[in-house]
């Protein structure tokens, strides 16, 4: 019922001004009353003295003419407000009684209801007036007259009359105050009416930035001002809410990216790219399907970023990813695996021929050389194929085969793809073996050392190098060509070298005798070993403990090693060279260095490499770099050795054109030192003639 504040607010009003017009014609009726009562008392003893006076004149003119009497009492009884009255004589003897037109029983008991109990003169007793008149005087009195008067009803008549003569003038002030109070309700509400309205609007169409426009000093236009700075407040909150939430969105868009794409590249990072290929191989497996992994990594990366920096190899990891995906359809799924490692994964469809057809054109692709901040810089691509079916779909297994399969690449040569076969695994097995037998055959000395003589163009053995087998108890005598790698990954190679060098020195008291002065001992280091900060105190250590001349000794390291740690090698090398050894640059002409670097390397002698010394005979540009070689050796002061000497021609040539000393299976093949000292220690051209 008072779903509106107008409808509220208007019955209060409303009952507000009836109580009040109520209230007037109450007040109103009890001051009419009071005069009512007086006028009904004075009209009543008008009455009675007038009626006392005529019947005291008919009783004193005509005395016991009772009915002449009762015909003058007659008239009385028309008085509207008459109930009763009578006249006695002065017994209290009824002479004559009149009732009014409306006659009414008096219930009062406080009424009296006998002549002689109502007093003289006019009583009331609540509603009832009581007249009691003496007839004639009091000195000689004739009878006595009582009435009863009903003021209750004068009062009430009066009232009516009264109501109805100001009931117009009630209705029409009520009806105008009412006319005012709603008038001014309506002023006063209809702000909050639009207030209300403008509410509703905001909440229907989540709009706020609506204002209201309601201008008012009153507390309507301070909630109006309130509901508008509510608004204010909220645009702001929901404002800064959008921006939090777009920021949380654009952190989980960065989280999910980052967690499964890479950052430099935008390929599918390991996780991503582990996870899917778990659900493929489920899906292969179920539908009893194969599955084909690519997997490779880059030639030449390492050089490249350690030499212009890991900002340029950024820039080659970007580039290898765009070129490749231009080789790939859209269902193929390729990603950085980490480093330069990638994988492609084929389109369910892919078969073998297909594979292999992809690692062709990646292969290919990589011919062209990237053009990178004015530089023309060249890698290749190793490439692993792996099936899963070979694996028994298992992802562990199966990424463990493609990176076989890309290193056997790696081992024949780089720039090629290999498709696994499970004879890879037994050749893996083996290479865990041996790199985890390492420390173990050293500690049992499973290694023995193998001595190659070096001779001088006399003939006249002036050296031996020691190079080192491994006699493995299950895969028997171990070439270092496999071993000697493994050592370098598994950083196990420093080990051997201590290893070889300590042996040496116990073997050259023994070498010394058997061969005549001047003789040295050469020993083989690697890249590894010149990074050592503790492997000069080792040598230095070693030689004195087992009391050696440092001058019987001689240190290789191949060009590739020495000026990849061009500074560390210098000074370690210059070190050595004052203790007294000497040093050689083994497989020069090989490396990609520049010669430059000669002028500021220590070194004693050049050996030239194997391949140079094998096409003498059938290589005009061999010939040609070989005594290039020599001849800038003598320039630069160096001694110059020619390693793999398998026949007379060859010794002959290098002789000819200035190599100072030789080596190679035309002498001798590496032998242990039991058979090394039973062999001779001078060769003459006679004797391979």
């Amino acid at each position: 019922m008072f779903k509106t504040l107008k409808i509220s607010i208007g019955l209060v009003i409303v009952a507000t001004m009836s109580i009040l017009a109520v209230s007037i014609v109450v007040v109103n009726k009890v001051d009419r009353n009071k005069s009512v009562i007086d006028v009904v008392r004075d009209n009543t003893a008008a009455l009675s003295n007038s009626v006392a006076l005529q019947l005291a004149v008919l009783m004193e003119r005509n005395p016991g003419n009772n009915a002449l009497l009762s015909s003058v009492f007659q008239p009385i009884k028309a008085h509207e407000y008459l109930l009763s009255a009578t006249l006695y004589d002065n017994d209290y003897n009824v002479i004559s009684t009149i009732n009014g037109e409306r006659v009414t029983e008096i219930e009062d008991q406080r009424v009296p209801q006998l002549p002689e109990d109502a007093p003289f003169g006019i009583t009331q007793y609540n509603d009832v007036l009581v007249a009691h008149q003496i007839v004639g005087s009091s000195v000689y009195p004739m009878g006595h007259m009582v009435l009863y008067i009903d003021v209750e009803r004068a009062r009430t008549k009066d009232t009516a009359r009264e109501i109805l003569r100001q009931l117009p003038v009630i209705l029409v002030i009520w009806l105008l105050c009412m006319g005012i109070c709603i008038f001014i309700l309506y002023r006063l509400v209809s702000p909050l009416t639009s207030l209300c309205r403008f509410t509703q609007e905001v909440f229907e169409s989540k709009d706020y930035a609506l204002r209201n426009s309601l201008n008012a000093s009153n507390e309507i236009g301070q909630l109006a001002r309130n509901i508008n700075n509510l608004l204010d407040a909220i645009e702001v909150e929901l404002l800064v809410n959008f921006e939090q939430k777009q920021t949380l969105v654009d952190q989980q868009e960065t989280m999910s990216r980052l967690a499964n794409f890479d950052s430099l590249t935008g390929l599918p990072n390991r996780q991503f790219v582990l996870d899917n290929l778990r659900l493929e191989l489920a899906r292969a497996k179920r539908n009893e399907e194969d599955l084909l992994l690519l997997f490779f990594d880059l030639d030449g990366f390492k050089g490249i970023n350690d030499s212009l920096g890991h900002e340029t190899g950024d820039l080659i990891l970007i580039e290898v990813a765009d070129r490749v995906q231009c080789l790939l359809r859209d269902g193929d799924l390729f990603a950085r695996l980490g480093g330069d490692e990638f994988l492609v994964l084929p389109d369910r469809d892919a078969s073998t021929k297909h594979a292999q057809s992809l690692a062709n054109r990646l292969i290919t692709a990589f011919d062209e050389p990237f053009e990178l901040r004015g530089l023309s810089l060249t890698v290749g691509l190793s490439v692993g194929i792996a099936k899963a079916s070979d694996a028994s779909y298992d992802l562990s297994e199966l990424m463990s085969n493609a990176d076989l399969a890309m290193y056997r690449s790696k081992a024949r040569g780089r720039g090629s793809y290999t498709l696994f076969t499970p004879d890879m695994v037994e050749s893996h097995k083996r290479k865990l073996l041996l790199a985890n037998g390492i420390e173990k055959g050293l500690t049992n000395d499973e290694f023995v050392l193998y001595y190659q003589v070096k001779v001088n163009n006399d003939g006249r053995v002036i050296g031996v190098e020691a190079l080192i087998r491994w006699q493995h108890p299950e895969f028997g005598l171990v070439m270092p060509n496999e071993f000697i790698p493994i050592a370098e990954q598994g950083g196990k190679i420093t080990a051997i070298t201590r290893w070889v060098i300590k042996r040496v020195c116990i073997d050259m008291p023994t070498l010394k005798q058997w061969a005549s002065s001047p003789f040295r001992a050469s020993i083989n280091l690697s890249g590894h070993d010149l990074r050592s900060t503790q492997l000069f105190d080792y040598i230095y250590s070693t030689f004195t403990s087992h009391n050696v001349n440092p001058e019987n000794f001689e240190f290789e390291v191949t060009e590739s090693a020495y000026l990849e740690n061009f500074a560390l090698s210098n000074k370690f090398f210059r070190r050595i060279g004052n203790m007294g050894c000497a040093i050689a640059l083994d497989d020069f002409g090989t490396g990609y260095s520049s010669l430059s670097y000669l002028t500021q390397i220590t070194i004693d002698t050049l050996k030239v490499d194997r391949q140079f010394v094998m096409e003498l005979q059938t290589s005009e540009r061999s010939r040609l770099v070989t005594g290039a070689i020599i001849d800038l050796a003598k320039r630069l002061s160096l001694s110059v050795c020619a390693e793999g000497i398998e026949n007379l021609e060859q010794w002959d040539y290098l002789k000819q054109h200035g190599c100072d000393n030789v080596q190679g299976f035309l002498f001798s093949k590496p032998i242990p030192l039991a058979s090394l000292i039973d062999s001779p220690c001078h060769f003459s051209s006679e004797e391979f003639a």
